[in-house]
This record gives structure tokens, C-alpha cells and sequence, in this order.
């Protein structure tokens, strides 16, 4: 009997075919996370209403928050380890960007700027990576081969790690 396929699986079958050539993965592996850094970044940008009694922490409750909440309850669905992963590398990436946007108050480029840059040259990485494979990008054919990218890099760790997802 064989043992049927969960749908993250399939998604990761799927998205795995237009990504056969090392060069591509290679720039998939720095392109990927940049693209997720840069979208939350400017997510995080965008201008939020003070809620009184959250004080201080007004700052870390954002547009990018309910980002963090939607793409982790989706991932949570495909699988509860790597949406717990995931959650830690937002956490990581919320980090940088809570830096990047002090850096604008010492002279730097505001937060928007910054991740708008990061998030043109991935995606032109990210094209250059098809043009050598030879195949479209995923989520021209799906777009929650968006979602599907970054957990896909992540379940290779997991692997490397003996970590099952």
C-alpha cells in the first residue's frame, strides 16, 4: 500500500521542479530570504495607529505583524515544525529590522528605502536564477508558490538537521 502524499509534499514536488539547477538553488538559497526580509521590512514601514495601552511597545505591533500572524497560520496548517521555524526566522528578521529602522534616526535611509532596494536586486536574482534553469518562476502558475519558497528552503535544514516536519 502506498502511503499517500501530504499536500505539503506535492507543493514542495511541484516547486522543486522549476528548480533543478544548482545555480539557480544557489541564488534561490540568498534570494529567497532576502525577498521575505525585504517584504516585511516594507510591511513593517507602513504607518500604524498608536494603541494606548501598548505603551513602548507600539513600535513592534504593525501592518507586518498580521503578516507574521497569516503566513505562520498557513504554515501551520502544512505543518506545525516548520511554521514553528519560520516564526523564529521572522523573529530573527524582525530583529534586523527594528535596527534598520533605528539606523534611519542616526542618518541611514528610512526603512522603506532600504527594503525596497533589498527587494528589487532579489528579485532580479531571483529572475536571472530562472533565466539560467530555463523554467518560470512557481507562482506564475500559483501564487501561493510565494508562501512556498521560504518553507521549502527551510525543510532542507530541517532535514540537514534530522529535524522531520
Amino acid at each position: 500500500m502506498a502511503v499517500e502524499k501530504r499536500p505539503l509534499d506535492i507543493y514542495f514536488d511541484k516547486y522543486a521542479e522549476n528548480h533543478q539547477n544548482p545555480t539557480n538553488k544557489a541564488i534561490h538559497w540568498i534570494c529567497v530570504p532576502l525577498i521575505v526580509f525585504s517584504l516585511f521590512g516594507l510591511i513593517w514601514a507602513i504607518p500604524f495607529p498608536h494603541i494606548g495601552f501598548m505603551g513602548r511597545y507600539n513600535d513592534y505591533i504593525n501592518w507586518a505583524s498580521f503578516l507574521l500572524a497569516f503566513s505562520c497560520y498557513y504554515y501551520y496548517r502544512l505543518s506545525p515544525v516548520l511554521s514553528y521555524f519560520m516564526v523564529l526566522v521572522l523573529f530573527a528578521f524582525s530583529y534586523v529590522i527594528i535596527d534598520l529602522a533605528a539606523w534611519y534616526n542616526t542618518g541611514g535611509p528610512p526603512l522603506w528605502e532600504s527594503s525596497l532596494a533589498i527587494l528589487v536586486l532579489a528579485w532580479i536574482g531571483q529572475f536571472i536564477g530562472h533565466k539560467i534553469e530555463g523554467k518560470k518562476p512557481s507562482f506564475f502558475d500559483d501564487l501561493k508558490f510565494l508562501l512556498i519558497g521560504p518553507i521549502w528552503l527551510l525543510h532542507f535544514v530541517l532535514k540537514k538537521w534530522s529535524i522531520r516536519y
